[in-house]
């Protein structure tokens, strides 16, 4: 499975969503749009505009921000995903 994860170390929303995938026993890779300024275009293209971290991709599909992530683990669905290693969305 690949995680990435776009964040700010000024944003505690991307604080929350890496404890979660943490907690979660799953391994990411985090790419810091201050740290680095060039990779925000990037995370804006890959997440069709969207200018806020975290933005968080699942197998290099789109999956939205922290909200998104949380809606997720209640659902049951990350942990679906991570015993699957597979995320498609349908």
């Amino acid at each position: 499975m690949e995680i990435d994860i776009y964040t700010s170390p000024l944003c505690g929303y991307c604080t929350i969503a890496k404890k979660l995938l943490i907690k979660k026993g799953v391994e990411f890779s985090e790419f810091d749009i201050l740290k680095n300024p060039s990779l925000k275009s990037t995370m804006v293209e890959r997440s069709n505009g969207s200018k806020t971290v975290p933005q968080i991709f699942i197998n290099k599909q789109y999956i939205g921000g922290l909200e998104q992530l949380v809606e997720l683990d209640q659902d049951g669905i990350l942990d679906q995903i991570i015993q699957k290693n597979d995320y498609r969305i349908t």
